[in-house]
Parts: structure tokens; C-alpha cells; sequence
């Protein structure tokens, strides 16, 4: 019998080699520190007392920063369990 095929094997089962792992961990490292900054100002700003429509503006800047931190947190947690130990 022949070896399963990489097409056989699921993409949830296919292991991210480790220099192309480093490198993504490397950018979701960078791009948390990135999210760090806009979410600090985010929560100066709400501390600020805005008008409308500044106000409705940080409530948008707001959701997009939890998709945001949500996305990357996935992103890591997919690296690091596809990532050979």
C-alpha cells in the first residue's frame, strides 16, 4: 500500500512548518502589540466625555477592537497547535 497523500490528510490535521510558524508568530506578536495600543486609547477615550456622534464612533472603534483581539487570539491558538513541538 501506498502513504496517504497530503490531500488525504485534513487542513486541520497539517502541521505549519516551523520557519513559515516562526514568522506568523513573529506577525501575531506584532500585530498584539499593535491591538495593545488602539485598545489602551480606546479606554482613554471612554473615559473622555464625548458628544454624539463621537461617542457612537468609539462604541464602533470599540467592537471592532474585540473582533480584532478575537481574530488574533485564534490566530495563535491555530499556530501554536499546528506548529511541531
Amino acid at each position: 500500500m501506498s502513504e496517504p497523500s497530503t490531500k488525504n490528510v485534513s487542513v486541520a490535521q497539517q502541521q505549519i512548518p516551523e520557519e513559515l510558524a516562526v514568522e506568523i508568530r513573529r506577525l501575531a506578536h506584532d500585530l498584539s502589540n499593535a491591538l495593545e495600543i488602539i485598545v489602551q486609547t480606546s479606554y482613554l477615550l471612554n473615559m473622555a466625555e464625548l458628544k454624539e456622534p463621537a461617542s457612537e464612533w468609539l462604541r464602533m472603534l470599540d467592537t471592532g477592537v474585540s473582533k480584532a483581539l478575537e481574530l488574533n487570539l485564534h490566530l495563535r491558538e491555530y499556530i501554536k497547535a499546528h506548529t511541531p513541538r
